[in-house]
């Protein structure tokens, strides 16, 4: 029985670390070829070299999602390499919490430009492929945090609603094509997102929270699976999850 995982072309932003390493091994495991950016080439070529030491297919691309032609480049070079792209997951992101009245004015804008202007940027480069091939997958990644608002994650937290209204958008749109779209919402999950945090304050609260509640990256990994495995018919469009004792 297939996996519906095993022969696709995964394209994962923000594959150095936490989730996106994560989930670059899981589905790398399944059999998925996958096609990895981020800033950090060294990470990201260290990555490829161990999976394609163990067979089948990897490839690392420099990328910055805050450069539309970056992330297109991206984006063809899977096509080129592999002929198609069945999947997208725009991943990286940001977490530079602070109240607004520091005004934290440059971590804003940040912000903005890797969480959602990324996130489009994602997008736009799959999209005309997906057309074509009139099938694919994009996963954009959201947070708990698109669903609820707390002191200190003002402009974070807005920025990952942004993440679940394009992604609802999105669904909507692409039904012509047969593309599938999924929106996941991280609770705390252990990754570097915390080391954003400029403020020492506030990352020193955040660092004792994760200390004490976030749960593995391949939790996040697994419900991307998931979403990938169900037959091409099915359309698991959000998932929101949590560590069993997180409250908020």
């Amino acid at each position: 029985m297939s996996n519906n995982i095993e022969g696709k072309i995964v394209v994962i932003t923000g594959a150095s670390s936490g989730l996106g390493e994560a989930t670059a091994r899981l589905l790398f495991a399944q059999g998925a070829s996958v096609v990895l950016g981020a800033r950090r080439t060294d990470r990201i070529q260290s990555l490829v070299d161990e999976l394609s030491g163990s067979g089948g297919k990897a490839l690392a691309v420099t990328t910055d999602v805050t450069h539309c032609d970056q992330v297109k480049r991206l984006v063809d070079a899977a096509v080129q390499t592999y002929g198609r792209i069945d999947v997208i997951i725009n991943n990286a992101g940001l977490m530079p919490h602070s109240p607004l009245e520091r005004l934290k004015i440059d971590d804003w804008n940040q912000t903005i430009d890797v969480n959602i202007k990324g996130v489009l940027y994602g997008i736009a480069a799959a999209l005309p492929y997906m057309k074509q091939q009139k099938a694919g997958h994009i996963i954009n990644v959201s947070s708990v945090a698109g669903h609820k608002v707390g002191p200190g994650s003002a402009v974070y937290a807005a920025t990952k609603h942004a993440v679940l209204a394009l992604s609802e958008g999105l669904r909507q749109e692409v039904k012509p094509y047969n593309i599938r779209t999924t929106v996941i919402s991280p609770g705390a999950v252990a990754t570097e997102l915390p080391n954003s945090i400029t403020e020492p304050d506030v990352a020193e609260n955040i660092h004792k929270f994760y200390e004490k509640m976030a749960i593995p990256a391949d939790s996040f990994a697994r419900a991307v699976a998931f979403a990938m495995s169900q037959p091409e018919e099915v359309d698991v469009n959000e998932i929101l999850f949590r560590p069993t004792s997180q409250e908020l």
